[in-house]
């Protein structure tokens, strides 16, 4: 058997995309890492492919501005600190919300929010960087605590940083504010061999995976959050790391904030079908590690098909050459 390094391959797709958001074509993406020394954890352990279908996005933070359509229009609650002087202007992501809150917004919007692995392969793109940007920390590049003269201790607008967006053009995926998503959190889901559209464990009360730690908490009693805050320091912005919060109350009011996600109609065999094609043209073409890559990605969207599986050990007989 060859032992072929992962790199993230995409199925392209022509579509219209919806104002202010982005496509995110279907593929696979490393996600997590496998050193948790240093700035990393244990819980973003171990690194694994996951093939995602494709996507979209939010390309900015959810601002004060659309949550304000949103209040008007169903006379929601307004949350907290709505009315602070530094936190309430028009283009700033909205703050004070809770994971309840996100969720009605973006089923208010057509949309939902993003599971934690849509989340992350948003941020790292295809080369599995460090930070949306790439894998070197540039201070100017996002809105955190840099413990720094000049620092603004505040959230920046939704659009700013362009210098620091993510290979897809998404907006301050690191930074800036804590961002729900759909997933509750467990500290070693990632151990899980859930590889195809992950949407994480279950919560109590649910047909529970088992993942729960000795000491029981946070475990599925919290949701995940993602890409830190402008309180937040290095080590909480990477593309990897992964924090936890009671979705009933925001205890990170002043940095926590959501953006949505919309599926598309996708058919999980033609994009299959897609990534075959292209095993075929690279093979023609003897770039052999391509096709497979290509063929990898068919099988996790078609796990079954016999011809994906027989054209998979041609590939592979080619590579042991």
């Amino acid at each position: 058997m060859v032992s072929v390094a992962f790199l993230a391959e995409e199925s392209k797709a022509i579509t219209a995309v919806p104002d202010d958001m982005v496509l995110i074509n279907a593929g696979g993406f490393t996600r997590g890492v496998d050193n948790t020394k240093g700035e990393n954890f244990s819980d973003e352990a171990p690194a694994k492919m996951i093939y995602i279908s494709s996507y979209y996005l939010d390309k900015y933070e959810v601002s004060n501005a659309k949550y304000t359509e949103f209040i008007i229009a169903t006379d929601h609650p307004a949350p907290a600190y709505w009315d602070h002087r530094k936190l309430n202007q028009p283009n700033q992501p909205v703050t004070g919300v809770n994971w309840f809150d996100a969720n009605t917004y973006c089923h208010w919007a057509n949309k939902r929010l993003p599971s934690e692995a849509e989340w992350e392969k948003a941020a790292r793109g295809p080369a599995g960087s460090i930070y949306p940007w790439g894998n070197k920390l540039e201070y100017s590049k996002a809105n955190f605590a840099k413990g720094k003269s000049g620092q603004k201790y505040i959230t920046d607008s939704v659009d700013a940083h362009d210098d620091g967006v993510s290979y897809y053009g998404v907006y301050n995926m690191a930074g800036n504010v804590f961002e729900w998503v759909q997933d509750w959190y467990s500290s070693n889901y990632y151990s899980t061999d859930e590889t195809r559209n992950p949407i994480g464990p279950k919560s109590h009360g649910g047909n529970n995976i088992e993942l729960i730690n000795a000491k029981n908490e946070p475990d599925l009693t919290k949701k995940v959050i993602r890409g830190g805050s402008w309180f937040a320091p290095a080590q909480s912005i990477t593309t990897t790391h992964r924090f936890w919060n009671n979705p009933i109350n925001n205890s990170y009011g002043v940095g926590l904030g959501f953006r949505c996600a919309q599926s598309l109609a996708n058919d999980l065999e033609a994009e299959a079908r897609s990534f075959y094609m292209k095993a075929l043209i690279y093979v023609g073409d003897e770039k052999y590690k391509k096709a497979f890559l290509s063929i990898n990605n068919a099988l996790i969207g078609s796990p079954k098909n016999k011809e994906y599986k027989a054209f998979k050990v041609l590939i592979e007989k080619q590579l042991d050459k």
